[in-house]
């Protein structure tokens, strides 16, 4: 496994703590999804209600899979396990890219443009730096990227043996 990966969990898992308590509840996943879908009054219902969902079977994804004491709570030990076993997060990780990406992608063209990108990873809590690098990694056209890249980013990020994915720029400050 490499150590990419776990950074890129640790990071994930400190922004999925969206109260700051320590651990990951149902409560932040409502926290960030509705955070998340603030950032983009532009886009559909549909749109919106996908992420919601994606947050609900996120989070239920990992309560069934990784709360091994069953306490109603995460602890990033837990959350850890998502690194050594990403295929027990397939489908709800897949589902929650996906509809990130359609959120940011309000007339269907299939193009993701930047505000919308930095909007909706601002509300999830990347740094701006880190989001612009990110973005660019992506090699963006005419400041737009393809949500089918986005998505592929995401599943990326959680791969454990992947190392110099565009994701790892969420990780390390920009230079």
């Amino acid at each position: 496994m490499e150590q990419a990966a776990i950074e890129r969990v640790r990071l994930i898992f400190t922004l999925f703590d969206a109260d700051g308590s320590g651990s990951l509840e149902p409560e932040d996943f409502d926290l960030m999804a509705t955070r998340v879908v603030a950032a983009a009054p532009e886009s559909g219902e549909t749109a919106r209600a996908a992420v919601l969902a994606a947050f609900r079977r996120y989070w239920t994804t990992l309560a069934a899979e990784l709360d091994v004491n069953r306490d109603g709570k995460i602890t990033f030990e837990e959350f850890s396990a998502l690194v050594l076993s990403p295929e027990r997060f397939s489908a709800a990780l897949a589902e929650f890219a996906e509809a990130l990406a359609a959120l940011g992608d309000p007339d269907g063209d299939g193009l993701v443009e930047r505000e919308r990108f930095v909007a909706l990873m601002t509300a999830i809590g990347f740094a701006r730096p880190n989001i612009d690098a990110l973005f660019d990694a992506f090699q963006p056209a005419d400041d737009k990227i393809a949500a089918s890249i986005w998505t592929a980013g995401i599943r990326d990020y959680y791969s454990p043996d992947k190392a110099g994915i565009a994701g790892d720029r969420l990780v390390v400050t920009p230079g």
